[in-house]
């Protein structure tokens, strides 16, 4: 654990020298967190219950009977603004991680750390809790952030207790950090593949895409999460955290590395 400790830090005291890095894990938490209470706040005082055509008709089947159209509404404006927090967990890692092989090649700093008797799989350990810690915490706060200042806009107990649903709760603090794990080991994987730190961000930003599709496929009223959909992500994800565990620690090639980037 010393080892992987000592990683961490190392980390931490590289990567948040760059400023685009540094810019992501600070500037995109906040943007998430507060454009959808503005976007929350501004619909409400033009009225929401107005814009329910907006709304996929489907969507309307899922509130309760007993709930206005303006609530419904909310509803549905939450569930959108709560996927944001699906995709934090896999872009603030994508930028941390793939700078974090290619990045210390480039800065002459892999070398040594190579040289050291660290085994590989500690060295991933350290670098994957190095990436995907400061973006789970980021999304954790945020969404706390984001229920705490909901619960001062809308004014219906009823509309608030959507984002406490056990599927929310379970997406937020289980799936979160499952595609956090899996686009820093993607990320890692591109990195220690490639020479450039731009290539290894540009390539490793492809993962986040499926999100994309989740997002926009309920937005577009082509299906909506529930918790069927959000247990199986999980436990998808479970599984395809594994893999990619031991894929990044089979590709990563100590003796490679070090004689083929010049």
């Amino acid at each position: 654990m010393k080892k992987i400790s000592t990683i961490i830090k190392k980390e931490w005291a590289q990567v948040f020298k760059n400023r685009m890095v540094l810019f992501t894990v600070i500037f995109l938490p906040l943007l998430f967190t507060a454009m959808p209470l503005i976007i929350l706040s501004l619909m409400r005082n033009s009225g929401a219950g107005d814009l329910t055509s907006d709304m996929p008709a489907q969507f309307s089947n899922l509130c309760p009977q007993d709930m206005s159209g303006g609530e419904c509404f909310q509803v549905y404006l939450l569930t959108q603004f709560v996927l944001l927090f699906m995709l934090m967990p896999l872009i603030i890692p994508v930028n941390i991680a793939a700078y974090s092989i290619v990045g210390e090649k480039t800065t002459h700093s892999l070398e040594p750390l190579l040289a050291t008797p660290i085994t590989t799989a500690e060295l991933l350990t350290g670098k994957n809790l190095a990436a995907a810690t400061p973006a789970i915490l980021a999304t954790w706060t945020g969404f706390l952030i984001f229920i705490s200042g909901a619960s001062l806009i809308v004014s219906s107990p009823q509309v608030i207790r959507t984002l406490l649903e056990p599927m929310w709760l379970l997406a937020i603090g289980l799936v979160g950090p499952l595609l956090s794990v899996l686009a820093v080991n993607f990320s890692i994987m591109v990195s220690s593949r490639v020479n450039d730190p731009r290539v290894a961000e540009q390539l490793s930003a492809l993962v986040i895409l499926p999100i994309l599709a989740l997002f926009f496929g309920q937005i577009s009223g082509l299906f909506f999460i529930n918790r069927r959909i959000i247990l199986l992500i999980a436990v998808a994800l479970a599984v395809l955290d594994g893999i990619m565990i031991y894929l990044a620690v089979r590709l990563f090639q100590r003796e490679t590395i070090l004689t083929r980037w010049k």
